[in-house]
């Protein structure tokens, strides 16, 4: 990040373009800016890097980079730029594009470009660029270009359709007028986006050369315009009347960030004996009659009886928050589906168990008060019933954890119980964040996961992003695949000293154990599981990380003691598991909860 230090003159982008670009990105409050090194994209650069108003980073790989800025938005919950030179560049930004789309991360995307008629001619880095991220945006502009800078190496080509072969200088005046005054809305229209719609926007920014130039000439810009206010909505009546009736009342909580004000309410909601609450860890919910291992609920009970499956059945489904991990209670929901869901959330519902009757757009906060202030349902043994058999399964496994051989599930539960306070957790996909949900943690502890696309790619990259922001220490746990898939996400200027990474490696895709298809084949081995020998060593020393090894209780308890301690330089503990017996200890977990 470039230090902020006062200039005897400002400077800014001769061309107009890129200028105007930076100017509403202040004006919006865009602070945070992430720069991939490119030629194209100079003027931007150079720009941002000149203003003291932005704190600028730089990193070379843009996918990295897309998540590196990605987890800084994830916590700040404002806007962050991305800025790529022209061609592929562009395209490494999509799998964090779409993971912002999905977990409503606002991302503004500024790629630089050639002038339209050097695009398709066979020249290099020279590709389509508007659209290329289709359907998983919330606003995009292919702004204009130009055309008062470069005019004469403009009319030099044959090609070129922006102005007339002749035109004279009030001509071109003209259509640059009309072009910035079309750049400027478009500019205002797409970072409003970004904002009300919390998602990622793109604005691509063609320029002609010579792209280096600076001035101290600044542009004049009008005022932003105020973007409308939604009307009030009262949706929510039809809730209300069928919540009033209803018996057996399910609230399932997805994907939050920490915020004081959801615990009291859902507590308060609680207080309704026919109100079952289901969190997962994503949702940073704490309360103690909540069920917070949704997992631990519904494999033995899979096992166990089928009559229970009718009792857990809702008649009231209400919904919040984003993505949920638990693919079984996903299955049970489509199975056992709710007479009516309700979605609460200002922007986008999911259809997820097949069943959504109503999304609710509304402030979620605003529609729990409401609930509260109704009269609480005719009698029921909801809550009591749900919460006392899944009490006694949690009560049946503690005995099992107890006496399990060192395994991914071993390392969970002493993870779990040795994580210091006061903690931001940043869990990798695939079996980690899979594992996380069975063990209940501190409510000091903030947790996060790249649910959006569920992928295992960025993980370590927007970690970082986050340590960036967060003042406590940032710790993330990983497990093989995703750490090695992401190691270009060490190549970071900008990791603290406290931040840390546990990384879990069990020789290749751990996860595949665990699901259905045949194992244990030349066939699995290379294309499911993908076996594998690395170890994280020499990527450590490599990215100046300081490293630890176990591969035993006791070692793992032993370097957890000082692992959290200060440090100079960030750490990684490397954890080897078995790799053939991690599914059948997980698997026997479930049954041994079923007595």
């Amino acid at each position: 990040m470039k230090e902020n230090t006062p200039s005897q003159e400002a400077l800014f982008p001769e061309i107009p373009l890129p200028q105007t670009v930076i100017h509403y990105c202040e004006q919006f409050g865009i602070q945070h800016i992430v720069i991939s090194a490119g030629s194209r994209n100079a003027p931007l650069t150079n720009g941002f890097v000149e203003n003291n108003y932005f704190k600028t980073y730089s990193v070379v790989d843009e996918r990295a980079a897309a998540f590196f800025g990605l987890g800084m938005a994830q916590q700040l919950q404002q806007t962050v730029a991305l800025v790529c030179t022209s061609g592929s560049a562009l395209l490494n930004y999509y799998p964090a594009v779409a993971e912002a789309y999905y977990s409503n991360i606002p991302l503004v995307v500024i790629s630089a470009d050639r002038m339209p008629h050097r695009i398709d001619i066979g020249d290099g880095q020279t590709i389509q660029q508007a659209g290329v991220f289709g359907p998983h945006l919330v606003g995009a502009s292919a702004l204009k270009p130009d055309v008062s800078h470069a005019i004469k190496t403009m009319l030099e080509s044959p090609l070129q359709d922006l102005v007339p072969a002749d035109a004279d200088t009030d001509t071109i005046e003209k259509i640059q007028a009309a072009h910035q005054s079309h750049n400027e809305q478009e500019i205002q229209r797409v970072l409003q986006l970004a904002t009300t719609q919390k998602g990622p926007v793109h604005l691509n920014v063609p320029m002609e050369e010579p792209l280096y130039g600076m001035s101290t000439q600044s542009l004049q810009f009008g005022l932003i315009a105020k973007a409308a206010q939604p009307e009030p909505m009262n949706h929510h009546l039809e809730l209300e009347k069928n919540w009033k009736k209803a018996t057996k009342k399910m609230i399932l909580v997805g994907v939050l960030p920490p915020d004081s004000q959801w615990e009291p309410l859902l507590g308060q909601l609680m207080q309704d004996p026919s109100v079952v609450l289901l969190s997962e860890k994503t949702s940073n919910l704490h309360h103690p009659k909540a069920i917070r291992s949704i997992d631990c609920l519904l494999a033995p009970m899979e096992i166990d009886s089928s009559d229970f499956r009718e009792t857990l059945q809702p008649e009231l489904l209400l919904t919040l928050g984003g993505m949920i991990v638990s693919k079984k209670i996903k299955a049970f929901l489509r199975r056992y589906p709710a007479n009516r869901h309700y979605h609460l959330d200002t922007i986008k519902a999911y259809d997820t168990f097949y069943h959504l009757h109503e999304h609710i757009k509304a402030n979620p906060i605003v529609i729990l008060k409401k609930l509260l202030a109704l009269p609480k349902a005719p009698s029921s043994n909801y809550q009591e019933t749900v919460v006392a058999r899944y009490d006694q399964y949690l009560v049946q496994g503690q005995h099992y954890l107890q006496g399990i051989p060192f395994s991914d599930l071993k390392v969970f539960q002493t993870l779990f119980e040795r994580l210091p306070s006061h903690l931001h957790l940043q869990i990798a996909n695939s079996s980690p964040i899979r594992y996380s949900q069975l063990f209940n943690l501190p409510p000091s502890i903030s947790v996060y996961c790249n649910r959006g696309t569920s992928g295992i790619d960025g993980s370590t990259a927007t970690a970082i992003g986050a340590a960036q922001i967060r003042k406590e220490p940032t710790l993330l746990i990983t497990g093989d695949l995703s750490f090695f898939y992401d190691s270009n996400g060490l190549w970071n200027n900008y990791i603290p000293p406290h931040f840390r990474i546990i990384l879990i490696n069990n020789n290749g895709g751990g996860i595949f154990r665990i699901l259905p298809g045949e194992k244990d084949t030349d066939k699995y081995d290379t294309y499911f599981e993908t076996i594998h020998q690395r170890s994280a060593r020499h990527l450590a020393r490599s990215f100046g990380f300081s490293y630890r090894k176990v591969a035993t209780s006791l070692g793992l308890k032993w370097q957890l003691r000082s692992f959290f301690s200060a440090s100079s330089k960030p750490r990684i503990l490397e954890i080897q598991t078995p790799r053939k017996t991690n599914d059948t200890i997980l698997l026997n977990y479930f049954k041994a909860m079923v007595k």
